[in-house]
């Protein structure tokens, strides 16, 4: 199922001439692309300020202005967006000028309509194929590789949902505890909608101060503040075109949230220290593992957010609810690992397994996937015992013998059983944090290392 709404691809036009410009956007809109027009050097600046482009035809000769001088900007403005320059001069020394300057392509003037189609193609084309290798390098640790089956009806149930509404451009709110797979699920929605050529940002919202979470998220001219030695687009700018993802929404800083609120609505946003108003064609998917109704009732979230993203929401159920799934889970994750580190391991004994499958799984699909991963790393045969597993300590913990400082156990495993406790018994992370003596975003990072 496609969108026949979504453009092939965004195309700016930079000319004097106001017919060439009409002929070339006609063309190209019947193509299928969304055009912008410019008449001169100020405007397609602005307009390469305001959106993001995967190509732009600039003519060589704007009235008293060079499209030579104009290249080198907008490649600093957009150093991702393609370039072809358009001209009625054929001279080689021309073309050799434009390409050393950063064009990508050359064009002469007049030209068929089909000479500019297929220019247009190849451009944008080329530019969704740089962005898919950036996605495929982004994903390379990804667990999430193509399909998410289940063998229990509530996480099918969840699955079906997902795939339902993955080709609306809807918010979606993915709950669950940690480590359930809210971002596998954000992933997958994104692969089935009809923006799976676009890119698919994360945004880890724990993880940054108020200040610099601006900045991450759109974007911050030089100068704008100490440390902003370089100009940074942002995640939204990266994101246009296809789904940010935002993990930990509960913890986004609440004196951002107007501004997430804005961008939600109207899709404009302004970078840290630049006026400019700029628009992102971008999908939101949040996930939390946090009551944001009670934040709201404690006015620690914004009710008109909460709303905004609540549009559909999935509950995502906890491993310990559905058993059924480890034994694939810890195949998939043993093949994976195997493969990536080299090791032996084909398989797990009946023991192992059994173990697995009994095991309550307080960090959900993350532990696993740990637990998994140093199983495959320590293993020196075929099969995977109970002894490669470490986590006969944490199931006694479970079963009420916590593990104490002197038992035979490593440092990492005490930390992680003492974070699990007090985070449980605790009203909020923040609480968790401050007894622990370390901040937010340690206790976040710790978390995702250990899956609690």
């Amino acid at each position: 199922m496609t969108n026949d709404t979504t453009p092939r691809g965004r195309i700016l036009l930079v000319d004097d001439d106001k017919s060439i410009l009409r002929t070339f956007r006609y063309c190209l809109e019947d193509a299928g692309y969304a055009v912008t027009t410019a008449q001169n050097s100020e405007q397609a600046r602005a307009q390469t300020y305001a959106a993001v482009f995967d190509a732009c035809f600039l003519d060589l000769n704007l009235g008293e202005e060079s499209g030579l001088d104009l290249l080198p900007q907008l490649r600093e403005i957009a150093p991702w967006m393609r370039v072809v320059m358009a001209t009625a001069q054929s001279d080689i020394s021309t073309a050799v000028k434009a390409i050393h300057a950063g064009a990508t392509d050359y064009l002469v003037k007049p030209c068929s309509p089909e000479q500019l189609r297929l220019c247009a193609d190849k451009q944008v084309q080329t530019r969704h194929l740089e962005m898919r290798v950036q996605q495929l390098e982004a994903d390379a640790g990804s667990t999430y590789k193509g399909e998410m089956i289940s063998a229990n009806p509530a996480m099918s149930a969840v699955v079906q949902m997902a795939k339902q509404v993955a080709d609306t451009d809807a918010s979606i709110l993915l709950l669950g505890e940690s480590g359930t797979g809210k971002g596998m699920l954000a992933r997958a929605i994104h692969h089935w909608s009809h923006r799976a050529k676009g890119g698919f940002v994360t945004i880890n919202c724990p993880s940054l101060s108020s200040e610099l979470m601006e900045s991450e998220m759109f974007g911050h001219q030089k100068g704008a503040f100490t440390g902003a030695s370089e100009r940074t687009s942002g995640r939204v700018s990266q994101a246009d075109g296809g789904t940010l993802f935002l993990d930990e929404i509960g913890d986004f800083p609440l004196p951002l949230q107007p501004k997430l609120l804005r961008f939600i609505q109207d899709k404009e946003y302004e970078r840290v220290g630049d006026p400019v108003t700029r628009v992102a064609d971008v999908r939101i998917i949040a996930a939390t593992n946090r009551n944001l109704e009670e934040m709201v009732k404690e006015k620690t979230f914004r009710e008109d957010l909460f709303y905004r993203l609540n549009v559909i929401t999935m509950v995502i159920p906890p491993l310990r609810e559905r058993s059924e799934d480890v034994p694939a889970l810890a195949e998939a994750a043993l093949a994976r690992y195997v493969k990536a580190y080299r090791r032996p391991a084909r398989g797990f004994s009946a023991d192992a397994m059994q173990q697995l499958k009994k095991y309550p799984w307080p960090g959900n699909v993350r532990e696993l996937q740990n637990v998994i991963e140093r199983a495959a790393i320590i293993c020196t045969d075929a099969e995977v015992q109970t002894a490669h597993l470490g986590i006969v300590e944490v199931a006694r913990d479970r079963g009420g013998i916590r593990p104490r400082a002197g038992d035979a156990i490593s440092i990492a495993d005490l930390e992680r059983a003492h974070i699990t406790a007090l985070v449980t018994s605790v009203e909020s992370l923040d609480d968790a944090a401050k007894l622990l003596g370390i901040d937010s975003s340690t206790l976040y990072r710790k978390r995702k290392q250990y899956g609690i």
